[in-house]
């Protein structure tokens, strides 16, 4: 019997050289020496006065930048200390080897150089740095010299043997996938999802409790730094395969963590921020059914968080209602919620038979409409039912159960404000939208929706009635909408037509809901709440950039659509969609080997 062969041949892939040429033990050890002099250095003062926020002249007690220096060199050391085989150390690097060296090297350059720049801008001059900021200055440029003289994790590309070193830079920092991790009792990765969940709210509650714009944009950079590596180390992905395992223990714990945050915090300002976070996250959620799901592009869909705002607002007993009833919290909920719901049939039954950019174009003029016409209801230009420009101020706090939201209360000896009363109900809605929107997804009309958003056309053909079930996307993602509506009117305190527009300098807008959904993720639930934590948060600590702030929301969203299309949280089909796997789209047409049995057309 003869021997068939391939057509085709085997290329081999070219051996990825590192972008410094050093000796591998060479440069793990000064990557090393570097991390743990840039250590050293955060116990050291960086500067001669206390004019610099955070207090950085204390010898021998780090503050400020300085912890997160701290912070980023430890991360950097352990790393590279895996690369030893250390032991009690392989489990950090399941993935990536040496990419996440260098990336935590690249974080503690970014964060000490962008201390030692501020020092200088501030304070007049580089003659104000102490020795202790040049010695961790000194110490991260030396880790990062070592880390780039480590061999890379991968093979260059056989269709790019010897790129440029952009791309080799590029290169160094991927890494491969993590393996199949061993089998670990279920207690033991309820406890790891647990543990991770804890890490995740220690890490959310120092960023949002910073109390100065330097120490904030200082985080940004560790934390940006830290979890790429971190993901490149192969923990994330690890983890996930956990959480996806222990879907329902994992949704417990997020939440479990949710409810610890108001703990957490003294300060009754980052409070606000949460509840208001969660508010815009529930909004975002609620837009993830139309446009994730769906794959409806909604453009005005803020007007339906108004919707429920006013209608809230004019039923909870507010002096300057127009209609002076006065409703319970249970009633002026489900008030809010079916206004919305009535307002998405109303305006998507004539409108969803559209497609694209036509219905893109349609919801963006129902979104001015509702602002105009809320300007409108003055007893001017039209009859007097949300005071105009005035909106409807004065909206009494909730009071649920002889609870009133209003009024600090203490539980378990800590005092929760009125800012975190509310925080914690809407965390109750947005438990309630969550498990709305998996139930959705995981249903034959969650099935539906996705077979719409991905063809139509096709979908029509195979029996799905797509008009019908368009609408009742729109239907309830007005719906949820609505729903976190009525909180946001009585955390603000009033309602104004002002605060729903298509784009602005705050959220919730339009702009930003629909940005915060392809941030986060379209399609999935972590996703949208990710990305309204980001785009909530970024602007409320940095206010002073509030002049650039759609510039740089602008410049984002370009750099996000050229490295990550997917979103920062993407599920299976967008990672396929967006990246090159290797697969080819069609099986190549080999010829049978000798002695098979073919199958004729007519037997298929």
């Amino acid at each position: 019997m003869d021997k068939t062969t391939d057509d085709t041949t085997k290329v081999s892939t070219p051996a990825a050289t590192p972008i410094i040429p050093l000796p591998h033990t060479a440069a793990r050890g000064i990557t090393v020496a570097g991390s743990a002099l840039a250590l050293i250095g955060t116990f050291l003062a960086w500067t001669w006065t206390d004019e610099f926020p955070g207090n950085l002249t204390v010898t021998g007690y780090p503050g400020g930048l300085q912890v997160l220096t701290l912070v980023g060199s430890l991360l950097t050391l352990l790393f590279a200390l895996t690369g030893y085989g250390v032991r009690g150390l392989g489990w950090l690097t399941p993935g990536g080897k040496n990419s996440p060296v260098l990336l935590s090297a690249l974080g503690v350059l970014g964060v000490t150089g962008y201390a030692m720049g501020a020092i200088a801008q501030e304070l007049g001059g580089l003659v104000n740095l102490e020795p202790g900021a040049w010695v961790s200055g000194l110490g991260a440029l030396v880790a990062v010299i070592g880390a780039l003289g480590l061999p890379v994790d991968q093979p260059y590309d056989a269709g790019d043997p010897d790129p440029n070193l952009w791309g080799r830079v590029r290169h160094a920092l991927t890494a491969p996938d993590p393996g199949r991790a061993k089998e670990l009792p279920s207690w033991l990765e309820i406890l790891i999802i647990a543990a991770g969940f804890g890490v995740g709210l220690y890490v959310f509650s120092y960023g949002i409790s910073t109390e100065y714009s330097e120490l904030f944009i200082g985080f940004l950079i560790l934390a940006a730094f830290g979890f790429t590596a971190v993901n490149r180390a192969g923990l994330l992905k690890r983890l996930s395969a956990l959480t996806a395992k222990h879907r329902n223990v994992t949704l417990g714990a997020a939440f479990a963590a949710a409810i610890c945050f108001p703990f957490t915090q003294t300060n009754d300002q980052f409070a606000l921020i949460g509840a208001n976070i969660l508010i815009f996250a529930t909004v975002a959620l609620g837009l993830n059914v139309v446009v994730g799901l769906a794959g409806l592009l909604d453009l005005g869909y803020v007007a339906f968080l108004g919707v429920g705002a006013y209608a809230a607002a004019l039923v909870s007993g507010s002096p300057a209602s127009t209609i002076g009833v006065t409703f319970p919290f249970w009633a002026a909920v489900l008030t809010g919620a079916v206004a919305s719901l009535i307002f998405g049939v109303v305006i998507g039954a004539p409108t969803l038979r559209l497609r694209g950019d036509y219905l893109a174009i349609v919801t963006l003029g129902f979104g001015e409409i509702f602002r105009i016409t809320m300007n409108n209801l003055n007893g001017n230009s039209g009859p007097d039912v949300t005071n105009g420009s005035n909106g409807i101020p004065q909206i009494p706090d909730l009071e649920i159960l002889g609870f009133n939201l209003g009024v600090p209360h203490d539980v378990l000896g800590h005092e929760l404000t009125r800012s975190a009363n509310y925080y914690l109900l809407m965390l109750v809605f947005t438990i309630i939208v969550v498990m709305v929107f998996r139930r959705s997804a995981e249903s034959r009309i969650g099935r539906a929706w996705v077979a719409i958003r991905e063809d139509e056309t096709a979908a029509t053909a195979m029996g799905i009635n797509g008009f019908r079930l368009k609408l009742l996307a729109f239907a309830l993602g007005a719906c949820l909408a609505g729903l976190a509506g009525t909180v946001q009117a009585h955390v603000s305190y009033s309602v104004t037509p002002e605060q729903y527009q298509f784009a602005g300098p705050v959220p919730p807008n339009s702009a930003f809901l629909l940005a915060a959904v392809i941030l986060g993720g379209m399609g999935t639930i972590s996703g949208p709440l990710i990305g309204a934590a980001l785009l909530y948060l970024i602007p409320a600590k940095l206010q002073f950039m509030a002049e650039y702030q759609l510039l740089l929301f602008g410049i984002a969203l370009m750099l996000l659509m050229r490295f990550r299309p997917e979103g920062l949280v993407a599920d299976r089909r967008k990672q396929l969609e967006f990246h090159e796997t290797g697969q080819l789209d069609v099986p190549e047409d080999k010829p049978l080997p000798e002695g098979a049995t073919g199958v004729a057309k007519a037997g298929a």
